[in-house]
């Protein structure tokens, strides 16, 4: 019964997703593109009759959230809202069907660049934009703009943004649950219009640059055009969309610190030292490696940056097919796609901190073989880690790579390439969307099989919620307890 009772919070959640469809509805009506203006007027219906009963009972009978709650209630909440996002998707009258639809819309709300379309442009630019608000509301987070909105959670706000958020280790920021919610916003939303500003700087229209400062944050990677963000052959659009696909891999927390002048505890955190250390290590082999395709070392240094950034940042936009380049660069990328952004940011993949926190520990039993008698900790962030932190993160990247391999092996079984099929799980699972082989620039997920998509729109969603939220929910105990 407390289950079926439960279920009242993740169509709260839809209620709180419902008004990010009006700006696309509105551009329908202005452009008078009467399919789009039916499909989303359609699709909001809809999410009222399912909402509104949801909220009034809610109001008259809240509910207190476990932390066991938590897992159900954010895994239904991303399933049900991509459902509903799908939608607009089947209804446009663009030929995309059901199946195609869950795919493009799982990927907008798991910020997985990834598509079935083959000509975007084609598209309603009603349906353009949804594409890119889908996006960057996953990109901070459907639970999390739930509780900053509306703090009908109470104590149980935690809980829920504990299963959603990435990254090993959680922290609120301020006291209060809906406070921290509002402040991470309050920052994402800043950044958007930041970069909005400057790509309309740049030369891009005004819904060009809206879609793009939407999709660029959210380390989304989605375009309006074709050839994405290489449609413009801009030096200066590519180093707007490195600086801030880079800053969008970062954890938003450091933001609020920065502000609020705790400088110190920004330079000693591991992760972002180690996140910076990656960039330009990777960046500078690659641009040196380019150096002679492109000419000039600065011309080397920008694509290399970008699809460095792009890559680290699982924004996955490709501004060149870097295919073409050598295989030390392509190796670089590829190896990129294994350690994704930092924890607490926009960005999917494992997560740059659990690959410190394991490192530090590897080291600490290499001394133990010197040392035999020794006690040695890791050390993070300039304090003493806990052993339960190494614990599950071991426990993590095992999953990750077990999900990895058996999703390597499903799309192998459909007859693809073993370069196209890791490539394209590695992809899915650390919501990068592009990749290599079949996958790479220019390429299309339309090439897999409906089964494939199915699995790789469970597949989305599971990496965008760090695995264990999902996962969980396969467990017997979890049902029994």
């Amino acid at each position: 019964m407390r289950f079926i009772k439960l279920f009242r919070i993740p169509l709260f959640a839809l209620a709180f997703v419902l008004p990010t469809m009006i700006p696309a509805l509105i551009i329908a009506l202005v452009l008078r593109e009467r399919a789009m203006t039916a499909a989303f007027g359609f699709t909001m219906l809809a999410a009222v009759v399912l909402c509104v009963p949801a909220l009034v009972s809610i109001k008259k009978k809240p509910l207190r959230l476990y932390s066991r709650d938590g897992f159900f209630v954010v895994a239904l909440s991303w399933v049900i809202v991509s459902l509903w996002g799908a939608l607009p998707y089947f209804l446009s009258g663009a030929g995309v069907g059901w199946t195609d639809a869950v795919f493009e819309s799982a990927c907008g709300f798991a910020t997985t660049g990834a598509t079935t379309i083959a000509d975007i442009e084609a598209l309603p630019a009603s349906l353009l934009f949804w594409r890119s608000v889908s996006h960057w509301t996953g990109g901070m987070g459907i639970i999390l703009l739930t509780v900053a909105l509306l703090p009908l959670l109470g104590v149980g706000g935690f809980q829920l943004i504990k299963a959603e958020t990435p990254g090993p280790d959680k922290e609120k920021i301020t006291p209060k649950i809906t406070v921290t919610a509002k402040v991470l916003w309050a920052v994402y939303v800043a950044l958007t219009l930041l970069v909005f500003v400057l790509y309309a700087a740049g030369g891009m229209s005004v819904f060009d640059a809206a879609c793009h400062a939407l999709t660029t944050l959210a380390t989304g990677g989605v375009s309006t055009k074709n050839a994405g963000l290489g449609f413009y052959d801009s030096g200066y659009i590519d180093g707007v969309a490195t600086v801030f696909m880079f800053l969008a891999g970062v954890n938003f927390n450091l933001y609020y610190k920065m502000a609020r002048g705790k400088f110190r505890e920004v330079t000693v955190n591991t992760e972002l030292r180690a996140y910076v250390a990656v960039f330009i290590v990777a960046a500078l082999v690659v641009a040196f490696d380019v150096w002679g395709r492109y000419g000039s070392f600065g011309a080397a240094l920008r694509f290399a940056a970008f699809q460095t950034s792009s890559f680290l940042s699982t924004a996955g936009i490709a501004v060149t097919n870097y295919e073409l380049w050598p295989p030390l660069s392509q190796a670089v990328l590829f190896l990129l796609m294994f350690l994704g952004g930092c924890s607490g940011s926009t960005a999917g993949g494992v997560k740059i901190v659990r690959y410190a926190a394991l490192s530090k520990q590897a080291g600490n039993e290499l001394r133990r073989m010197i040392y035999t008698r020794g006690v040695f900790s890791i050390k993070l962030n300039g304090k003493m880690g806990r052993k339960d932190v190494v614990y599950g993160v071991a426990a993590f990247v095992f999953l990750y790579g077990l999900l990895i391999a058996l999703a390597t092996l499903a799309t192998a079984a459909a007859g693809f390439d073993i370069l196209t099929s890791l490539s394209a799980s590695l992809s899915i699972l650390g919501n990068v969307g592009v990749g290599f082989g079949a996958i790479g620039p220019g390429g299309s997920y339309a090439i897999f099989p409906d089964a494939i998509k199915w699995l790789y729109s469970f597949l989305m969603i599971t990496g965008r919620l760090e695995l264990w939220t999902v996962l969980v929910l396969f467990q017997r105990e979890y049902w029994r307890s």
